[in-house]
């Protein structure tokens, strides 16, 4: 059982049992996993038991276990209907509501075998409509060293829980329908690509390499992201670093309105119209300056994706809550944070 196998005293009289567990569970996949529920707890705590292990265990039994180990990441459900496994990016472990469509994929996204931030993905647009991430304080420096990446179970659901590298020959058939590809962007001059969770606002080295998948990226006129929307992601690191006192919370998302980028005579992904975003800071300086501390707990803003007509606005959560409902997909119950982000 998972606790025996959790027990290192056990370990020279169960090692086969053990390993005989974990092969029928493997095979049994989703099934298995409902019965035995074989929490990620257990190989965190065998793994840092390997040493004892090793001395208990013959080198082949070892290696199987850290084999079947490493065979658990398959379990991982990142796309699904809900966001269960990556809740501890959203406040108060509760999502944005209101969302209507038939195509979102709910994408716990993983790197390096742990959940990074939260994404709802179109995939009938090939975009994703948010992503939810906390925020950690940094320096704003960018990570230029890392790959391109796509999100396997989207192709299909048998595939690994972790982003993925994109294949040096190109994707093949299921990867291309199911989302967005850098040939996607070959041929589309104007725009450039925009993360909704930027690598400036994390300062982990993973955190940051994480936020280099498709799955986090929309087509943003060059102009206003480098003018305008750049600007403004800093101006709230900035905020968020110097005047925030505990877990900050942050939801980016799009708006779309039908404009598409083609790639021959085939629509691939929606144009954002407008980008916007919001944070929830419920621990704050409250000696802050007034022209900071009205913008806490919680403020909003939103920017048209456009070459011209791109400047910012900065505004109240309901105000953005209201403009929304008017430009998406969404209900008269929409509501982006738990109770407005009072607690």
């Amino acid at each position: 059982s998972p606790y025996l196998c959790s027990q290192a005293d056990y370990w020279s009289d169960t090692a086969a049992l053990c390993v005989s567990a974990w092969l029928v569970c493997i095979q049994k996949g989703a099934e298995a996993h409902h019965h035995f529920q074989l929490k990620l707890s257990v190989s965190r705590r065998l793994l840092s038991q390997w040493d004892k292990l090793a001395l208990n265990m013959n080198l082949f039994h070892a290696s199987v276990l850290l084999l079947l180990l490493n065979h658990v990441s398959f379990f991982w459900a990142s796309v699904g209907d809900n966001f269960k496994d990556c809740k501890q990016f959203l406040y108060m472990r509760s999502s944005p509501v209101g969302y209507k469509g038939d195509n979102l994929k709910k994408i716990c996204q993983r790197y390096a075998n742990k959940p990074r931030f939260a994404t709802l993905y179109d995939a009938a647009k090939r975009i994703p409509v948010f992503s939810a991430y906390t925020f950690k304080k940094s320096d704003g420096q960018k990570r230029v060293d890392v790959p391109w990446m796509y999100e396997p179970q989207l192709a299909s659901p048998d595939e690994s829980g972790n982003m993925q590298v994109l294949p040096e020959g190109g994707p093949d058939e299921l990867i291309e329908e199911s989302q967005a590809v850098l040939q996607d962007y070959a041929d589309a001059i104007l725009y450039e690509r925009g993360p909704l969770n930027p690598d400036e606002h994390q300062s982990d080295n993973d955190d940051k390499a994480a936020t280099y998948t498709l799955t986090n990226i929309v087509p943003q006129v060059t102009t206003f992201l480098e003018d305008s929307w750049t600007v403004y992601v800093d101006s709230i690191r900035k905020r968020l670093n110097n005047f925030c006192r505990g877990k900050s919370y942050v939801v980016t998302g799009i708006t779309t309105s039908g404009n598409m980028i083609h790639r021959g005579h085939d629509k691939r992904l929606a144009i954002p119209t407008y980008l916007w975003s919001t944070y929830c800071c419920p621990r704050y300086d409250r000696n802050a300056p007034y022209d900071v501390r009205y913008m806490f707990p919680t403020y909003a803003a939103f920017g048209h994706n456009d070459q011209v007509d791109n400047k910012i606005t900065e505004v109240p959560l309901k105000t953005l809550e209201s403009f929304l409902k008017n430009k998406t997909n969404v209900d008269q119950n929409f509501s982006i944070f738990y109770k407005d982000c009072i607690s």
